[in-house]
């Protein structure tokens, strides 16, 4: 209902499309989260996921000796105080570029994101090129996904490039997904796991949340297109090298954008701190966007009771980004939100859609079919609405079925 409140051309939206999509979204979440074989393979997942993140431990602590988690020197005084977020999790960031880099080298991503891609075809009715792109967008991000239809952008209907846009901003990139299953590992058992759900299931929610707010009124014109890994490096190492300058770039913009947003809402909150108190505690941006968030998790399926809280991370992950939305997660007290609550709440906010990312969507849809550039600033903030309704429409289907 939202969706279509905020949607255009109302008139146009396909009751079968949307049946359809909600279908498929519910019936991918069922399979994934309650079948014991698939639960069971992402019981791999997660494993693998850890010995990834032991690996990375490995080189930091080899690089910063205790610093990057290698044995320290000292007594620490309070339990905690070892972990250093830049030189311990963030640079899991650089081995899962190198990883994905390599996958796609090898032609091991390739064929599943074909699969997927023919799979959104015929189910949901989407033409190829999007269908391609949605697919990628389980594995990259809002930007290099895009990349493999870049040829076909330009002839994208206005609904097809929504639905890019809303597929970059509904899902995480592979890069970050361990980083993120890693910060919260310690709360939510199989973390990592239920971010590739969350990735897979986004494909076809990502879809249903798109095709509602701006509906299919042309004809597609985007169909039958094929991966081709052969640009993606010339040789393993070439890959190695590669990926390892993109996850270097990355991880130097988490890191200047972590000093920098969390600095930004230190001095809101200063500022804001100068109102009267309210309730007997100072006035703060997070106490703000967990009021205003609070209906909205409320309706996801959490107790009135815990929906401030949790409006508080989906506020700040709305208005910053997900990554300080999932460290504050990291450190809420056990008692401020219940397993259930966790849990829905990893599915909500497992999303790219927020102010900062509209702008790297932006300018890099922009670079690659300058010719649509100012309706790809139009369809924008749609796009952060489109995207967060999407991983609330998650989070919502995890709480039914969980």
């Amino acid at each position: 209902m939202l969706a279509w409140t905020f949607g255009e051309n109302r008139g146009a939206v396909s009751l079968r499309q949307v049946v359809i999509g909600l279908a498929v979204s519910m019936l991918t979440a069922v399979t994934l989260l309650k079948l014991p074989m698939v639960a069971h393979g992402f019981g791999v997942i997660n494993d693998a996921v850890g010995v990834i993140s032991t690996a990375s431990r490995a080189g930091t602590s080899f690089v910063f000796g205790y610093l990057g988690g290698g044995a320290l020197p000292f007594d620490p005084k309070a339990p905690g105080a070892d972990f250093i977020l830049a030189f311990q999790a963030l640079p899991i960031v650089l081995v899962m570029s190198v990883l994905t880099t390599l996958l796609f080298y090898w032609k091991i991503l390739p064929p599943i994101v074909r699969g997927m891609a023919w799979l959104l075809e015929r189910t949901l009715g989407v033409g190829g090129a999007v269908g391609l792109s949605t697919a990628a967008n389980v594995f990259l991000g809002m930007v290099e996904a895009p990349l493999f239809i870049r040829p076909y952008l330009a002839q994208l209907t206005r609904a097809e490039l929504f639905l890019v846009m809303t597929g970059g901003m509904a899902g995480i990139a592979g890069t970050v997904l361990v980083l993120y299953a890693t910060l919260l590992a310690p709360l939510i058992p199989d973390a990592a796991a239920h971010f590739v759900i969350a990735s897979v299931v986004g494909a076809p929610a990502s879809i249903l949340i798109s095709l509602i707010m701006v509906p299919e009124t042309a004809k597609q014109r985007t169909d039958g297109l094929a991966v081709d890994p052969s640009g993606v490096a010339s040789s393993t190492m070439d890959a190695v090298v590669k990926g390892t300058s993109a996850g270097l770039e990355l991880l130097l913009n988490i890191i200047a954008m972590l000093i920098v947003l969390v600095a930004l809402v230190y001095l809101v909150n200063a500022g804001l701190g100068l109102l009267p108190h309210l309730g007997g505690e100072a006035i703060s941006l997070q106490r703000l966007l967990g009021y205003a968030m609070a209906p909205v998790c409320w309706l996801l399926g959490l107790p009135w009771d815990q929906a401030v809280t949790a409006g508080s991370l989906m506020g700040i992950k709305t208005v910053l980004n997900e990554l300080i939305a999932y460290v504050q997660f990291a450190k809420l007290p056990p008692e401020a939100l219940d397993q259930r609550s966790r849990l829905i709440m990893l599915y909500a906010m497992c999303g790219f859609a927020n102010f900062g990312s509209l702008g790297i969507m932006i300018g890099g849809l922009g670079t690659m079919a300058p010719q649509r550039r100012e309706e790809i600033a139009a369809l924008g903030l749609k796009s952060i609405v489109s995207g967060t309704l999407t991983t609330c429409l998650i989070g919502a289907i995890v709480g039914v079925v969980s």
